[in-house]
């Protein structure tokens, strides 16, 4: 009886343990052929749409969902580009969706309309670069499809450096499995997505399984947020979005006319750091006479009110700048990009009330381009699993610290951008292309311009191009064109 007892015992833990692996089911896959021409290369190639299981003890914990696109045949040497956005919260859908993918969705260019409801324009993408690379788009975990699973745990992988050894994991699982630790290898990152691509680069020198990069291309970035986070007290932040707002100016003109934007920004950039940052840092030191000449400097290159100006102690936040370039319109400038504009019941607010109009005018064409697409072209069904494009519960549970728990720390700006330049000094052939919009009211270019100087980056290495878009700059078709001729040049050198 007692040995009966014993194996019942026994048989209850090794059915619970069966039960608890059998909850977790096998990881979708969809697998299927296209052909398409690409920078006039006609291109056979595969694209694989699924779940990748990241496992601790041989146990699943979290899926990770990506669309890869490979080119047909047996090229193990062929260039791979690893593709996310950013966030923290955000999916892949942006730079899938708008300038990387065999497919792209067509917003106005020219960033006059909404998106308005569907029927929405989706379109071959000729420039794509399948003809180059193979594409790899991921979704870090709570973002699209991806998910925790079984026992993982959410705080696991939202954190500056749990996110960056979840995606590292990520890409030695995929280029194990498909046996490409010979090709040369890429990361195209967007914002937060940037911020990513440096924090991966360092964790896959770690671990054993160190894997050196070829180069990132960094869209809109985000490597030191000092520079592109607008508020009081923190005075780099109204030095570096000054020139970006006088773009803004520029283009809604309020400012500089009958000078090319390049003109005038040469002089903006000239004003910031000459004369308005010296100002900045002297604050009630300067004399009244001083104060009333930067104003009325301000005035010249942003359009505003000159009392406004000085009744703002000569500090201009993004956000009320936002709201207060056209108030006599009534209009409210977009932040993502500035070109766009919206019109709010709300005349006399400080700031935006209905959001930024340059992503409610683009987000629901997006969303259903890439559900449209999944379905009909790569046969996903994921059994009404929503796919989320942002995630806002992922934010306010991020993990910044750059220290382990328990380790002494003092809060201050997020900055990967001294990591970068070591894990630039260690890999000799890592290369860094950085693309910045003139008119990108969230990461501002002049930020770019600071934070490549001040942190020990090779800069020979590093390969600076200008944009006339916004933080998604590929939604002006012009620079759609140019960003991708950029991209191809950069891997060619």
């Amino acid at each position: 009886m007692k040995k009966l007892l014993i194996f019942l015992i026994l048989l209850s833990h090794t059915s619970f343990a069966q039960d608890s692996k059998t909850n977790i089911p096998e990881p979708k896959k969809f697998e299927s052929s296209h052909e398409g021409t690409f920078n006039g290369a006609k291109i056979r190639y595969k694209a694989m749409a699924g779940e990748t299981y990241l496992k601790n003890d041989d146990e699943p914990v979290a899926s990770i969902w990506s669309t890869s696109y490979i080119k047909e045949g047996d090229d193990r040497n062929r260039p791979v580009i690893f593709v996310f956005n950013g966030g923290p919260g955000s999916a892949s859908i942006w730079l899938h969706m708008g300038v990387f993918g065999p497919r792209v969705v067509d917003v106005d260019s020219e960033a006059r309309e909404d998106d308005g409801a569907a029927p929405y324009k989706v379109i071959h993408n000729e420039l794509a670069l399948l003809d180059v690379a193979d594409l790899v788009f991921v979704d870090p975990v709570g973002t699209g499809y991806s998910k925790v699973v079984g026992k993982g745990k959410e705080e696991d992988f939202w954190g500056l450096n749990e996110d960056a050894a979840s995606i590292a994991k990520f890409m030695r699982m995929w280029i194990t499995q498909n046996k490409r630790w010979q090709s040369p290898k890429y990361i195209a990152g967007e914002s937060f997505g940037t911020t990513r691509a440096a924090a991966v680069t360092a964790a896959l020198e770690k671990g054993g399984q160190a894997m050196a990069l070829n180069g990132l291309i960094l869209i809109s970035q985000a490597l030191d947020y000092q520079g592109s986070t607008s508020k009081h007290d923190n005075i780099a932040s109204y030095f570096t979005y000054f020139p970006t707002m006088a773009a803004t100016s520029w283009y809604h003109s309020k400012s500089g006319q009958g000078k090319s934007l390049e003109e005038f920004l040469d002089e903006a950039r000239a004003f910031a750091y000459n004369e308005y940052l010296p100002a900045l840092y002297k604050g009630n030191l300067l004399e009244l006479s001083e104060k009333e000449k930067i104003a009325e400097r301000i005035n010249y290159f942003l359009g505003l009110d000159k009392d406004y100006i000085l009744r703002s102690d000569n500090r201009i936040l993004s956000y009320r700048f936002l709201k207060e370039l056209l108030r006599d319109q009534g209009k409210t400038i977009g932040t993502l990009d500035s070109r766009y504009f919206a019109e709010e019941g709300d005349q006399v607010a400080e700031y935006p009330t209905l959001g930024d109009p340059s992503s409610y005018g683009i987000d629901a064409a997006y969303f259903a381009g890439l559900q449209d697409y999944f379905a009909e072209n790569l046969k996903v069904d994921m059994e009404e699993r929503p796919y989320l494009t942002s995630n806002s519960s992922i934010y306010g549970k991020w993990n910044w610290r750059p220290v382990p728990q328990g380790a002494g720390w003092e809060p201050s700006y997020v900055n990967v951008a001294r990591s970068l330049g070591e894990s630039m000094r260690r890999n000799k052939d890592l290369k860094v292309m950085v693309a910045n919009g003139y008119y990108d009211m969230i990461t501002p270019f002049l930020d770019a311009e600071y934070t490549f100087a001040r942190h020990d980056i090779p800069m020979e290495r590093v390969h600076m191009f200008y944009y006339k878009g916004g933080h998604m700059m590929y939604n002006h078709r012009p620079d759609f064109e140019k960003l991708i001729s950029d991209i191809r040049g950069f891997l060619d050198k």
